[in-house]
């Protein structure tokens, strides 16, 4: 998620009515090679993330699957975003969630924003979360969540503890399948929320809207016939991650924000929702460290004042999400 200086960053959407991503800036790698500009150190980078953001937080899942707690730090910025973008809480703000607070290596900075401007005062493209900072060189190493995880799934092996060195998110044997999923999930699902919350014309609103559940659809089938409980099997996968930021906001903010209402996960789901809550709850990755709910339903609803100008956040759904060995009224009725 992003903001632009000079430029209204709360209008998200183009000339005919669809929302439009923009590219990332921020391009480098970490490697592990020799002589490496970039080379992988401990405690030499931090990451910048927002509880809210589903590009941010699946960095926080990759960071914490690989083991690399003690190896690259963490602050969230605040869940509001206004027109000066992403900000620091204040020394007296209590939020929920780890490492909530000022900038803990420029202190003086309010906004995410100051970060981008002191590695190039003439900056005029986003500000966005997931941000990785190279503390040696005082520089921002890469804003592609994409590509941040990737960095993190084997730039650091010999750092890790052994354990972590054989989890392997891209592995050979299913690398060509995951890109194929990629595609489809980012452009339909991930980013098709988007498409349909920010589209201004009820025509963009509808073709995206569309795109979107036909391809939770086929997650859903996919799911339902594949030998689980993962996306791929046994095996938790780049897949996984790339999916759940998205599914696990979904009833919880996009279904009323983004008006993505025709089903929705808990009633409308059951193999994506098994699948969301068997990751949430038995794989602390992806559960109440880096899953904050505040953070996320006061982002969206608070934030996006095109959409909810008065900035009302809606009681529910309760719970944010179910247990595993309870259903929602309508589903047990089905049962």
């Amino acid at each position: 998620m992003s903001s632009e200086k000079g430029a209204n960053i709360l209008n998200w959407a183009d000339k005919s009515g669809e929302f439009k991503r923009q590219t990332s800036s921020f391009r480098d790698f970490i490697s592990n090679e020799p002589g490496a500009k970039f080379a992988a150190e401990k405690d030499r980078y931090h990451l910048y993330v927002s509880y809210a953001c589903p590009w941010a937080h699946r960095a926080l899942i990759v960071r914490k699957l690989k083991g690399l707690e003690d190896i690259i730090p963490y602050t969230s910025v605040h869940w509001e975003m206004l027109e000066r973008g992403w900000r620091f809480p204040t020394k007296d703000e209590q939020l929920p969630g780890a490492n909530c607070t000022p900038d803990p290596l420029h202190p003086e900075f309010t906004h995410l924003r100051d970060i981008y401007f002191s590695v190039d005062p003439d900056y005029n493209a986003r500000f966005t979360v997931p941000t990785l900072y190279d503390k040696k060189l005082k520089t921002i190493v890469s804003n592609e969540s994409s590509e941040i995880i990737r960095m993190f799934y084997h730039a650091f092996d010999d750092l890790v503890a052994p354990e972590y060195k054989t989890v392997d998110l891209l592995p050979e044997d299913l690398k060509q399948d995951i890109e194929a999923t990629n595609d489809w999930t980012y452009n339909d699902i991930n980013n098709g929320v988007y498409k349909s919350g920010f589209a201004t014309t009820q025509e963009a609103y509808e073709r995206a809207v569309t795109t979107l559940f036909k391809s939770l659809d086929r997650a859903e089938a996919h799911l339902a016939k594949g030998p689980g409980p993962f996306y791929y099997g046994e095996r938790v996968t780049e897949a996984d991650v790339r999916l759940f930021t998205t599914i696990i906001r979904f009833d919880a903010v996009y279904v009323q924000h983004f008006k993505t209402n025709l089903r929705d996960i808990r009633s409308g789901y059951p193999a994506l929702h098994k699948w969301l809550r068997k990751l949430y709850w038995d794989v602390p990755a992806f559960g109440p460290e880096t899953t904050q709910f505040e953070h996320i339903k006061k982002h969206y609803t608070k934030s996006h004042r095109q959409i909810n100008p008065a900035s009302i956040t809606p009681l529910g759904p309760v719970p944010d999400i179910l247990p595993k060995d309870e259903e929602v009224a309508a589903v047990a009725a089905r049962k």
